[in-house]
């Protein structure tokens, strides 16, 4: 079992049905997961989150066990507003209306979108190995490109990237992105899961629907909100071995989008929650306890 001691969730929302688990004590914290994965990719982080924390982690509309909503126009189905908007109201039926947000990758900008429109709901947020989906495209940098190339071809009318990338899917997980950490990083069961969904038509139509609205519509939401700032305290971590790290003055990008950031580089690359859980979750509590890290590199 990946969350021992947690108990499986499945919450209607008015769009959508996630999917998730639950278990610790203490204030609400919820976890958004990124891609490829689903929540299970917290499950090194959470023991230690537990102790502090009754923690909700879930699964993204279009992702692991949640539903697929059906395409509307310019993919508005999976922008973020709308990924935000499943999640704020997951809590609210688990009974919380305020509370802290931790997102990787995808995750993270969903956490983004969900302190700018839900200010009174989010307490902190913490984002993970990414800086702003606007600043991703204004300019891309050809370093960038060659590194996640995988954004541009997902934009690509359907269904040329689902056909693509579901015929190779094993190959391009391994080889690609997950090549080095299987399976002392990433065991092979839970590599299973992730390649299982990853191979399932629906969510790669959905995977390809996200990173399509962030080229359209969450464009449209960040232009319209560059005069707002997040106000909650904002902590960034990112891969001192990724494309982040490479590519982006992290912490100056985040300071552009908010009124109080902080953060590091730690040890890793892209995938922190799963190379370095004992860090990542270190610096979590640090952050959201407001008292020194577990450990640090």
């Amino acid at each position: 079992m990946n969350f021992p001691g947690f108990k499986p969730i499945r919450i209607e929302t008015s769009e959508a049905t996630i999917n998730g688990v639950i278990g610790g004590s203490g204030p609400p914290l919820l976890l958004l997961h990124g891609w490829p994965q689903s929540h299970i990719e917290w499950r090194k982080v959470t023991p230690t989150l537990a102790r502090h924390f009754t923690v909700v982690a879930t699964d993204l509309r279009g992702y692991g066990e949640s539903s697929k909503p059906a395409d509307l126009a310019n993919h508005q189905s999976y922008s973020k507003r709308s990924m935000a908007k499943d999640q704020v109201e997951v809590m609210r039926r688990l009974g919380y209306e305020r509370f802290p947000v931790v997102g990787h990758d995808r995750g993270g900008r969903t956490a983004h979108r969900m302190a700018l429109d839900y200010p009174s709901a989010v307490s902190k947020v913490a984002v993970i190995d990414i800086v702003p989906t606007l600043k991703i495209f204004t300019p891309i940098t050809k370093e960038f490109a060659a590194v996640y190339s995988h954004w541009f071809l997902m934009l690509e009318p359907a269904p040329i990237p689902e056909t693509l990338l579901m015929n190779s899917a094993d190959f391009y997980l391994r080889t690609k992105w997950f090549r080095g950490l299987i399976p002392d990083v990433i065991s092979e069961d839970v590599y299973a899961q992730y390649l299982r969904h990853f191979k399932d038509p629906a969510t790669m139509h959905s995977m390809c629907e996200d990173y399509r609205a962030a080229a359209t519509m969450d464009l449209e939401h960040d232009r319209a909100d560059l005069d707002a700032k997040i106000q909650c305290p904002l902590l960034a971590l990112w891969g001192r071995e990724g494309a982040m790290e490479r590519c982006f003055d992290v912490l100056a990008a985040w300071r552009e989008r908010a009124v109080d950031v902080q953060g590091e580089a730690l040890p890793g690359g892209h995938w922190l929650p799963e190379q370095l859980p004992d860090e990542v979750a270190g610096e979590l509590l640090a952050f959201l306890l407001q008292q020194q890290p577990i450990s640090r590199p």
